[in-house]
């Protein structure tokens, strides 16, 4: 099945309002080509090399590029001339970094936070008193060139799709009462995304009330070879 086959399989199937990112991380200009053809326009990567070097190659189409990866802050500046939304802010230092260097680009950076709900060590993310702390605090008010939009969190890779369901489940209700219960200390007309699942659990994620979801090998097909990769 071909790439452009199997994006429309995906999209055939996604509800109305859940935006799809087509993880491009290590697959060639091609495939990403192959992809725009088919009208896909939204892509994510994981690593601020890759990121660069494609956005590079790729000057002048229509894409929308996503950061999904673990962040570090010194390689911000690289993507901040021109991402279009970080997944993957995990710390208020980053948060600043964001800020700092979208304000040398003239630019205001929307992000996410992401949450830690799986029980993996090697999984990044804030605790849920961290993304609160991070929201209410007046610091963050003052940062004027980032927009915090939502959430982002990823999930146990297990074979168990209960484990699954119960860690999306806790973040849509922590994404559901950052939105009700905590007017005006934090800005909530601005929380509209909540980035969870990938290819194996992405149709879990949308029952559990996901709004985004990152796709990669279910649209391009096995990785290729690189750096150990979940999903």
């Amino acid at each position: 099945m071909s790439v452009a086959d199997r994006l429309e399989k995906i999209k055939k199937a996604l509800p109305k309002g859940v935006a799809l990112i087509a993880v491009s991380k290590t697959q060639p200009i091609g495939a990403i080509q192959a992809a725009l053809r088919a009208g896909q326009r939204r892509f994510g990567e994981n690593k601020v090399q890759e990121l660069t070097e494609k956005a590079q190659r790729l000057r002048g189409e229509n894409i929308e590029w996503h950061m999904i990866g673990h962040l570090q802050r010194n390689k911000v500046k690289y993507i901040a001339p021109f991402v279009d939304l970080i997944h993957s802010v995990d710390s208020f230092r980053l948060l600043c970094e964001i800020d700092a260097q979208a304000v040398k680009n003239n630019r205001i950076i929307p992000v996410l936070l992401q949450i830690k709900i799986a029980e993996e060590s090697s999984k990044f993310g804030l605790s849920e008193l961290e993304a609160l702390d991070i929201l209410k605090c007046d610091q963050t008010r003052s940062l004027k060139n980032i927009e915090i939009r939502g959430l982002m969190g990823m999930a146990t890779l297990t074979d168990e799709p209960s484990k699954i369901r119960r860690e999306f489940n806790r973040l849509k209700d922590f994404f559901t009462r950052l939105k009700k219960d905590y007017k005006p200390a934090i800005d909530t007309e601005k929380l509209t995304e909540l980035s969870m699942g990938m290819s194996g659990d992405y149709k879990l994620a949308i029952r559990c009330g996901s709004t985004t979801v990152r796709i990669g090998s279910a649209i391009f097909g096995p990785r290729n070879p690189g750096p150990r990769q979940t999903r």
